[in-house]
């Protein structure tokens, strides 16, 4: 056992071995792909310590057997414990009017489909819906995102669509204005997304990590933001691989500001800052 990992013991409600530290890595690295650096220890104590007690365990050995054995309600809890779903809205702010611009493009397309692959509690696609607002001026674009996530939780979130106001105080007061409703009575202190947003909006689970996508393209765009930086460069290939037949010819692809895919150079091409398009049209479009 390391021995920082021996000391925290001595004040923690269960023991937390290197062992069982390694097995969690191995079981999460297999199921979402995500690679946990020893510096996330107390991380994954804290959170899982909260599945043992609700299930009346002793130790962590008997917690992952349970996983190990393959019970499937566990390991929905196991995963959402484990994934971060830190996001805000409009996050990376340089993308937004790339985004409209690119949907600007495409005003003679029936309907512009946009794909927001790491939704977490709602922040980015909802974000995403409000530049079709602003770029078709409607509250009816002919633009439909798909919204996905690994974690049930946060789905649930999204989908209802309420935040406390708190987490609003960046938005500037014109789109709170225009984009939220405030709550009343019981509900002071929060605030709904309209609902015209919420319909151009369709959340679904789904693990980038599985074999096949129930999902088809084309995509005129897909953000994949600041989740990446949890695989290993051999597993953002295979996602990244994964999406070029997803996206159209002329797609961009939207990265996270600490995100690079250079090692997938034969697949996408940086057209602006954190925005990629396909190799492929790179080419035709340079002639």
């Amino acid at each position: 056992m390391a021995i920082g990992l021996a000391c925290e013991n001595k004040a923690r409600e269960y023991d937390f071995t290197q062992h069982d530290f390694e097995r969690i890595k191995k079981l999460i690295y297999d199921r979402a792909g995500i690679s946990l650096s020893s510096s996330k220890q107390n991380m994954v104590y804290s959170r899982l310590a909260r599945r043992l007690r609700i299930n009346g365990l002793n130790n962590f050995s008997e917690y992952l057997s349970i996983l190990e054995r393959g019970v499937p309600e566990e390991w929905e809890a196991f995963t959402n414990a484990l994934t971060t779903n830190l996001t805000a809205f409009f996050r990376e702010q340089h993308h937004f009017p790339i985004l409209a611009q690119h949907m600007e493009s495409r005003k003679n397309q029936k309907q512009i489909q946009l794909w927001c692959s790491a939704s977490s509690t709602g922040e980015e696609p909802y974000s995403m819906a409000m530049a079709a607002v602003k770029a078709f001026k409607s509250f009816t674009p002919p633009v439909h995102i798909l919204a996905t996530d690994l974690d049930t939780n946060v789905l649930a979130k999204a989908q209802e669509g309420v935040y406390l106001m708190e987490r609003l105080e960046k938005l500037p007061k014109d789109k709170l204005r225009q984009f939220f409703l405030k709550g009343k009575g019981s509900q002071a202190g929060s605030a709904r997304v309209r609902q015209e947003l919420r319909n151009m909006i369709t959340f679904r689970q789904l693990n980038l990590l599985d074999e096949t996508w129930p999902i088809r393209g084309p995509f005129d765009a897909i953000f994949c933001r600041n989740v990446m930086i949890y695989f290993d460069k051999s597993t953002q290939y295979k996602i990244l691989k994964k999406f070029t037949p997803l996206l159209a010819p002329d797609g961009l692809l939207f990265a996270g500001h600490s995100e690079s895919f250079q090692h997938a150079a034969d697949l996408f091409k940086l057209r602006e800052k954190t925005v990629y398009e396909l190799v492929r049209y790179q080419k035709v479009r340079n002639g």
